[in-house]
């Protein structure tokens, strides 16, 4: 409340100057709510309230106008709108009106109002809104959006959802006592949109179904259910070694350019015909690059269970922030009518660096590489909205951060590392020498294992991990040896052919009865009498041949989802058939 000497001030704007009489009503009005004697009123001719009086004193706005009325209206409507969607009524637009107009009575709207102190690099500080909650939306006079971010003794922090544009000091701003959300509904699927779920793929308006909070709490330790069904990548050397479940948090870690995108577009592409529904989050990735990636889904036919929210590099730091939390409330949106969800988040390494962008602007006290202190809790109430529902879906979260030289002992790497429910870690070494994926078999882990395995999978994998990790220890440790005993070199000679076997063309998943079919035809001697460079082609050639003269080998595992003892041998001498056909 602000006060010129001794009297309290009010503006009064309106479209036609009120008579004597009136003034003399509207000075009574703010002395009895306000306890004054001496009200000095000024007049401000404003069109835009279209008829009627807005009055304004101090920080407290009492709207009569008529665009206050036709506001009213509209969120009448559209709580009548959501009403019927959440009573799962199809009602018409005309009995949805009629229901509206029936419950709506207009009465003056009493609105909190502030003012912009300063605005700057998509944030404003605004004195006035004493009574705003963190995450509110507020409103700039402009229709610009923003949201509470931050709350001080004397100021508020707002972050604008756009371009500041014409918001500068002394702009009016109202707060809208609603939480930040995002809009939800099926129509999402097959979309690009931006962080705040705006079609951004010119393909027409989506129509939401309803409006979830971008920020919502976890479900508590009752409503979850342990993780035990496997939610398969199509990439052998994951689902061989470091399963995932649905309602599992695995993270994809590495340098750059190392595959780890690579990893969760193929993870994407094998959810085809999986009833599982899949969210793609870029953040503050070039335009370029998610429209590859679009293009690659689109290609492939899995656009169609696909939703790509978009934050770009271009975009505001606010944008950036809040794009995963967004995507987040769509994938709860599914998991919430029983459907399984895989999103990816791609990278909270550039979603932390945004997040820092605004905290120092909002002059927040830095910490360790002048990130906030909260920065851990930045993305622990993101990551642990993945989980799997009692008597309902899940979510599966694949987050990907980027390590600077393989440092994973970095500040964000080692904070998501404590969040997840393991890592797949990529080595730049490994990428390079040609092994691709570059997944380090040593550093990488799944800490929900073998009960989000397949029991065939598991039986078929066995032993692989360890001797991937013997090979490796042994290649380092007899790299000068010249004269080597027979033990070591069927070792070396085997671990070369897993190494060969464990690599996979980007874009092509591979189902799990040829994963399963790949594992068992590993020990078939005839691979280690192969150069290292042939043993692939064999085993696509093997595979296919299989499939060709043998399929009821194949469709007997697929009945029984079994591999039993007998069924892998009779496998691996049909194999001998395969050996002789190409002699």
């Amino acid at each position: 409340m602000s006060e010129t000497s001794n009297s309290l001030r009010a503006v009064l704007r309106c479209v036609t100057r009120p008579t004597e009489e009136q003034e003399e009503q509207l000075k009574q009005f703010v002395q009895k709510k306000y306890h004054t004697q001496d009200v000095d009123l000024d007049v401000e001719i404003d069109s835009s309230v279209k008829g009627g009086f807005i009055l304004t004193v101090g920080s407290d706005e009492f709207d009569w106008s008529i665009r206050g009325r036709q506001e009213q209206l509209v969120d009448a409507i559209d709580q009548a709108k959501a009403d019927a969607i959440k009573a799962e009524e199809d009602g018409s637009l005309v009995s949805i009106l009629k229901e509206a107009i029936d419950r709506f009575h207009a009465e003056a709207k009493h609105n909190e109002v502030g003012e912009v102190e300063e605005v700057g690099d998509g944030i404003a500080l605004i004195r006035g809104l004493d009574h705003v909650m963190y995450g509110e939306v507020v409103v700039f006079e402009n229709g610009t959006k923003g949201m509470v971010q931050n709350i001080g003794e004397d100021e508020i922090g707002v972050i604008l959802f756009d371009t500041e544009g014409t918001i500068g000091e002394g702009t009016r701003v109202s707060g809208t006592g609603k939480k930040a959300g995002m809009p939800v509904g099926e129509e999402f699927l097959g979309r690009v949109v931006d962080a705040l779920g705006n079609p951004i793929d010119a393909r027409g308006d989506i129509h939401a179904d309803g409006y979830r909070p971008i920020e919502e709490p976890a479900p508590s330790i009752i409503a979850r259910k342990p993780v035990a069904e496997p939610l398969a990548t199509g990439i052998l050397a994951i689902d061989s070694m470091f399963p995932i479940g649905r309602g599992q948090r695995e993270l994809i870690i590495g340098d750059r350019q190392t595959g780890k995108t690579s990893i969760a577009i193929d993870t994407i592409l094998n959810q085809k015909d999986q009833n599982c529904i899949c969210i793609y989050v870029s953040i503050a990735q070039k335009a370029s690059t998610v429209a590859n990636i679009v293009n690659v889904l689109r290609a492939a036919g899995a656009l169609d269970y696909t939703i790509v929210v978009n934050s770009t590099a271009a975009d505001p730091a606010s944008l950036q922030y809040i794009a995963p939390y967004s995507a987040t409330s769509l994938a709860e949106y599914f998991m919430r009518q029983g459907k399984d969800v895989l999103i990816v988040y791609d990278d909270l390494s550039k979603h932390a660096v945004a997040y820092r962008t605004l905290s120092l602007l909002l002059g927040r006290s830095p910490g360790r590489e002048a990130y906030p202190g909260d920065v851990f809790y930045l993305h622990s109430r993101l990551l642990e909205r993945s989980s799997r529902l009692v008597g309902g879906g899940s979510i599966t979260a694949l987050p990907i951060i980027e390590t600077q030289d393989g440092d994973v002992s970095a500040y964000i790497p080692t904070n998501v590392i404590s969040i997840t429910d393991g890592q797949i870690f990529l080595e730049s070494d490994l990428f390079f020498e040609g092994q691709r994926p570059a997944v380090n078999v040593g550093l990488s882990v799944s800490r929900v294992g073998g009960a989000a395995q397949t029991k065939a999978m598991k039986t078929a994998s066995g032993s692989l991990r360890i001797d991937l990790a013997r090979y490796r220890e042994m290649k380092e440790f007899t790299q000068f040896s010249s004269d080597l005993d027979e033990s070591t070199e069927k070792l070396l000679s085997h671990g070369a052919v897993l190494m060969e076997l464990l690599k996979q063309p980007q874009n092509h998943p591979v189902s799990q009865v040829d994963e399963v079919l790949m594992l068992i035809l590993a020990n078939h001697p005839s691979l280690e009498e192969l150069p290292v460079k042939e043993v692939r082609p064999y085993m696509m050639k093997m595979v296919a041949w299989f499939h060709e003269e043998h399929e009821d080998l194949l469709d007997q595992y697929r009945r029984t989802g079994r591999l039993e003892p007998e069924l892998k041998e009779e496998i691996l001498q049909t194999a001998d058939g395969f050996k002789e056909s190409q002699a």
